[in-house]
């Protein structure tokens, strides 16, 4: 996953008054990741009334804050977030982005998406297959990270050429994360969620359960998490049952759609430099 660096203290001095032009107004859509400089608290609109707006973190918290001038940063810089203007008849993709009528398929970019798992790549399509068709970016089946560095190779990335790869539980000091730094490169961006299996970035709430239980070491996960909560059928069979639920990224957990949003935007906005 991709660091950023904001400088040595985004607060030092007035921060509230830009060096030079105005603070921008963002519009609070939901989805966008902006951080409350007072707090700390860091999270994804879900929520924007008249006076506030509703943030809520990678664990699922959720906190309500006013909409002050300068109140908020995005990408370590001061913003004021205002509240969203509908306009008639404007339709929205089940990622939340505007939908694109009459959509006609376009040649495909030689940038590509690789998906670790079936499951994943059947809910990134659900949720972000129109937003990467309207970009030409196809999304393939990683079956299984170990297999990651003979496509990265077969692959070629390059200028023009960018490879982006999801990849589950990928945390510091796991076999995810060293097969990635294999493939460590300017054009490859390899990134992933915290969760043991994309079923967990399902918000519980969206399949009427509280919340997803525990599963003893030892036991295989799907099959743990079906025994305890009475589900019956097997894994696949369930987890089309889950993908039914959800019905746009409302019903995932931010820590899923702030990495799929960062790979999309990987692979179709490259710096000037490529």
């Amino acid at each position: 996953m991709r660091s950023k660096d904001y400088g040595d203290d985004v607060l030092a001095g007035d921060w509230r008054r830009p060096r030079k032009g105005q603070i921008p107004e963002i519009a609070a859509e939901p989805g966008l990741v902006a951080e409350d400089p007072s707090s700390g608290f860091c999270g994804a609109v879900v929520a924007c009334a008249k006076d506030a707006v509703t943030l809520e973190d990678r664990f699922g918290k959720r906190r309500v804050f006013p909409l002050a001038k300068a109140g908020f940063l995005i990408d370590g810089k001061p913003v004021t977030l205002v509240r969203p203007t509908s306009a008639p008849g404007r339709a929205l993709s089940a990622s939340g982005s505007v939908a694109v009528r009459g959509l006609r398929a376009r040649v495909a970019q030689e940038s590509r998406i690789y998906v670790e798992g079936k499951h994943d790549a059947e809910l990134v399509e659900k949720i972000w297959g129109h937003d990467l068709r309207v970009e030409g970016v196809v999304v393939e089946f990683l079956e299984g990270v170990d297999h990651l560095p003979e496509i990265a190779e077969e692959f070629g990335p390059g200028p023009g050429r960018r490879l982006g790869v999801l990849v589950d539980h990928l945390v510091a000091g796991s076999k995810e994360s060293r097969i990635a730094d294999q493939v460590a490169s300017p054009y490859v961006l390899v990134t992933g969620h915290p969760f043991i299996d994309i079923w967990q970035a399902v918000k519980p709430a969206a399949l009427g359960i509280r919340a997803w239980p525990d599963v003893p070491r030892g036991v295989p996960w799907k099959e743990g998490v079906i025994a305890a909560l009475g589900w019956k059928g097997e894994p696949g069979e369930v987890w089309q049952t889950i993908l039914g639920r959800v019905r746009t990224y409302t019903d995932l957990e931010p820590a899923l759609l702030g990495r799929v949003e960062e790979l999309i935007d990987f692979v179709t906005d490259p710096p000037a430099d490529d």
